[in-house]
């Protein structure tokens, strides 16, 4: 009876030897890609950015007298103003090594600069429009949203407020064109998203 169990010792160990060593192989053949990537990304010489698409904040087109007394109203446009005067540009999703890559090394600090004032804007609109909706203006808070989803945002709530908005106002058929939005997006985030509208209006049940 002993023979079995032992037989069956020495399969699984050497399964389990093998799996070991296949996924070390896989490891170091991810790590040497890796840094293979990142030295052609680090040589890789200044380009321009013009292509880039940077976003520009709708000041004309945004409720900007809507509660514009509130504190924290105050504080949301204190912030778009301030990101007005700045490059903007969306890069979620991009890693360093991408960025390099496609831009050139040295262009990589200013990058990332215009991707801390993309999370910051989709913050802030997210945050205003959340203040304007829970007082009840809703039309104005779905302007924001909306432009917020047309820079192709990544925050959740955006998509779950404008999505609920949507079934409130009996318009719930435009949830089909956020999910293909949603659908779109390079970003972690991105399978949130997908769920929260497909569990809302026409998609619940």
């Amino acid at each position: 009876m002993k023979m079995p169990f032992f037989a069956s010792s020495i399969v699984f160990c050497l399964w389990l030897f093998y799996e070991l060593k296949k996924q070390r192989r896989k490891a170091s053949s991810l790590e040497d890609s890796f840094w293979a990537r990142e030295t052609a990304a680090n040589n890789t010489r200044k380009k321009s950015l013009d292509n880039l698409e940077y976003i520009s904040v709708p000041f004309d087109f945004l409720p900007m007298d809507v509660l514009k007394e509130d504190e924290e109203v105050a504080e949301c446009h204190r912030l778009l103003y301030s990101l007005s005067e700045q490059k903007i540009v969306n890069l979620t999703g991009l890693s360093n090594t991408d960025l390099k890559l496609e831009y050139g090394a040295p262009n990589l600090t200013v990058l990332m600069d215009y991707d801390q004032n993309y999370t910051v804007l989709a913050r802030t609109l997210q945050k205003w429009a959340s203040i304007l909706y829970k007082a009840g203006y809703i039309d104005e808070a779905k302007t924001i949203l909306e432009f917020a989803v047309s820079t192709k945002t990544d925050v959740s709530a955006t998509y779950s407020i404008l999505s609920e908005i949507y079934n409130k106002t009996g318009q719930s058929q435009k949830i089909e064109s956020l999910l293909q939005i949603a659908e779109g997006l390079n970003s972690a985030m991105k399978p949130a998203i997908v769920r929260i509208l497909k569990e809302s209006g026409p998609y619940n049940g």
